[in-house]
């Protein structure tokens, strides 16, 4: 379908660039792993670059959700 290449690419810029950037600061502050085609985060410290950093990937993951809704859910603490 058009669109779901370029909203995969998109999906795994902004997160891999995200736990790159948390990771690069401090390899303690989250948990990942991907599982059965989902993202499993887990923040072990709460601090302010972190959430920061979270935040900006959770928005932009909502941004393509909005745009791309056939290609993209978003689903948080489940």
């Amino acid at each position: 379908n058009y669109g779901k290449d370029i909203v995969c690419s998109a999906v795994s810029s902004i997160v891999i660039t995200t736990i790159n950037g948390i990771i690069s600061i401090d390899n303690e502050a989250i948990y990942y792993e991907n599982k059965n085609d989902k993202l499993v985060l887990e923040v072990k410290k709460d601090d302010l670059v972190t959430r920061k950093l979270i935040d900006n990937m959770i928005e932009l993951l909502c941004d393509l959700a909005k745009n791309y809704p056939k290609n993209i859910k978003i689903k948080e603490g489940v």
